[in-house]
């Protein structure tokens, strides 16, 4: 069996975007470790959160329960703080993980994939899939770390843009267009004459719902995925996308582990 990290950068982040990946993993016996790159803080603050808790500590503790329905068997954070969107202020707290040197963040996660004797790494595309700033660093930093802890493969997760584009133009007056613009001004997610890999997971959508739900606090971005009829929820969980650096150009459908054993 193998071991595989995915890298986030904040809570929740896992449940969007590499859920049924973990969830796979994890059924099929491998060892699946979390490592959170930032503390979330400048998420959406609930309204019941009483004194004495912070929305930092809601959002670990709902991250552990994402984790546990996805059977990961170690949560990792990294300690930084979160950055904001891209121009915040926060931008520009020192203690952000957008301000860390990339040598000093990504020898702190180079020493979780030591100890883990990591197999595969998952980080994100270059530009985070939409260009926030904690994504990007994750991109950054996660290719640091993989070289210095020697680990053997590495996938960056992205989002399927055409798809994207295709079924948001069966959507009536669609408030979004991944050709558009994000965070950092380029199109969300990567073209798909650029990805390596279609991964189904078209059997842990359930899963997915269920780790998205329990990131109950972030009621906004969870709530538009949660309020998807059944079949359009399908539609867009059910395949994971990446790029493998190492693969030559063309899209194949398979697995983040074929090949791997421990």
């Amino acid at each position: 069996m193998a071991t595989i990290v995915f890298v986030h950068a904040h809570p929740d982040d896992e449940a969007s975007l590499t859920s049924g990946s973990m969830a796979r993993a994890a059924a099929e016996g491998h060892r699946v470790v979390l490592v959170v790159c930032t503390d979330g803080r400048y998420g959406e603050s609930p309204e019941d959160l009483p004194d004495g808790e912070t929305l930092v500590d809601r959002r670990r503790a709902e991250t552990a329960r994402s984790a546990d329905l996805l059977g990961v068997a170690r949560v990792a954070w990294l300690g930084f703080h979160d950055s904001g969107m891209t121009g915040w202020e926060h931008n520009d707290d020192p203690d952000s993980f957008w301000q860390t040197d990339i040598d000093a963040a990504a020898e702190r996660l180079a020493a979780i994939l030591r100890e883990e004797q990591a197999d595969v790494i998952v980080l994100y595309d270059w530009h985070g899939g939409y260009g926030h700033p904690d994504h990007i660093q994750v991109h950054r930093v996660g290719h640091r770390a993989a070289d210095l802890a020697g680990t053997p493969r590495r996938f960056e997760a992205t989002y399927n843009r055409d798809r994207l584009a295709a079924m948001f133009q069966e959507v009536p007056e669609p408030e979004f267009d991944p050709n558009g613009p994000a965070d950092d001004g380029n199109p969300f997610g990567t073209a798909e004459a650029d990805l390596s890999l279609a991964v189904d997971v078209s059997e842990y959508t359930e899963q997915r719902r269920a780790a998205l739900a329990a990131h109950a606090s972030q009621v906004t971005d969870i709530g538009m995925f949660l309020a998807m009829p059944e079949e359009q929820f399908r539609m867009m969980f059910s395949t994971e996308w990446f790029i493998d650096p190492s693969a030559p150009p063309g899209m194949r459908e398979g697995w983040l582990l074929d090949g791997s054993s421990a």
